[in-house]
């Protein structure tokens, strides 16, 4: 298997990209206009698939993160809960940002959003 390749210039990751005017695979930084020619015309790629299980697991542990915002101000719709965590991301499929709360419940871990 291929090695991870980085950028003489800047240290930065080298992403395969094509060059369709002399069919040829080369490495580029996005970082600066450093390119080099591939030794090696196989690229491989890694999907990693996550189970919802271990999605859910992620969200239960951000209830114990203590660098996260908490709030009393808003009761969980679940457990009756008073207390959330907060934060704010980019919603699947929607355009700008959502505050999402998480139950601090440690048996509830309930999850909604704003």
């Amino acid at each position: 298997m291929s090695t991870m390749k980085f950028c003489r210039e800047c240290n930065n990751i080298l992403y395969p990209k094509e060059d369709k005017d002399q069919k040829i695979l080369l490495y580029a930084c996005r970082n600066c206009d450093h390119q080099e020619a591939a030794d090696n015309n196989c690229v491989y790629r890694n999907e990693i698939n996550h189970s919802a299980a271990e999605r859910t697991q992620v969200l239960q542990d951000v209830a114990a993160d203590p660098t996260l915002p908490r709030t009393k101000s808003v009761r969980c719709s679940s457990c009756g809960h008073g207390e959330a965590v907060f934060f704010q991301a980019t919603a699947r499929g929607e355009e700008g940002m959502t505050l999402f709360f998480v139950c601090c419940n440690p048996n509830c871990g309930h999850r909604w959003r704003d």
